[in-house]
């Protein structure tokens, strides 16, 4: 895949504007300063060394019952039919399961996808999750070792509890239903996942289904914290 194709396949920018941003040598191929024309593959690593203009970032708080991808029946709402008019030109960074609910980053900056979602940065995300039992012994150091959700051992991470049944866990990872699936590994159903932070930003006393714009100093420091 060209290099213009790529960015604008990830939101950057469009091809037009991404051949600019190349011909001012802000893009980078494996640490090499990218060319037009130059071609990748899934294997290389690209870096956008570019502060888009005028980009809008929202902290969103998903109701419990919306998806947050395109939605697989017609008895299924996803986010962009329920954002007000003013936000319909953005789109949310990554997935909350549809039973979940909480924070999601809105945006119209493409650049910060692969930083935000991809695990090697390391960004953490933290959820409050309610279950439907009493938490087990040792639940709290058992769990932050890492846990075997079929196959795959999670990484470390970090537990609070919060009562007899409810705990905090904050991760830099996002596999599917993995939050279930760590409940799961010992016979705990999670009733309730809410996301409360993403890196800096949280989500606070924000109503279901209401926004709010990140700007100011958080999104200085949010922004500084993906690398831009």
């Amino acid at each position: 895949m060209r290099i213009n194709k790529y960015l604008a396949s990830k939101k950057y920018c469009t091809r037009r504007e991404a051949d600019e941003v190349i011909k001012k040598g802000k893009v980078f191929i494996n640490g090499r300063l990218a060319v037009l024309g130059d071609k990748i593959t899934e294997k290389d690593s690209v870096e956008v060394k570019w502060r888009a203009k005028n980009c809008r970032y929202y902290a969103y708080n998903k109701p419990r019952g919306i998806i947050t991808h395109s939605p697989q029946g017609d008895d299924e709402e996803d986010i962009a039919m329920i954002l007000p008019r003013n936000l319909k030109n953005v789109f949310p960074v990554g997935r909350l399961d549809k039973d979940s609910f909480g924070l999601i980053i809105l945006t119209d900056d493409g650049r910060i996808v692969d930083p935000l979602l991809n695990p090697d940065f390391v960004h953490e995300k933290e959820y409050w999750v309610t279950c439907t039992a009493n938490l087990p012994l040792n639940f709290k150091e058992r769990i932050e070792k890492g846990v075997d959700i079929g196959g795959y051992v999670t990484k470390p991470c970090k537990i609070e509890l919060l009562s007899y049944n409810k705990f905090s866990v904050t991760l830099t990872e996002g596999k599917k239903h993995q939050i279930r699936r760590m409940c799961g590994a010992f016979g705990l159903d999670a009733s309730g996942i809410e996301r409360k932070r993403i890196i800096n930003v949280k989500l606070g006393p924000l109503p279901p289904g209401e926004h709010r714009p990140i700007q100011g100093k958080e999104l200085q420091d949010f922004l500084k914290m993906l690398g831009f």
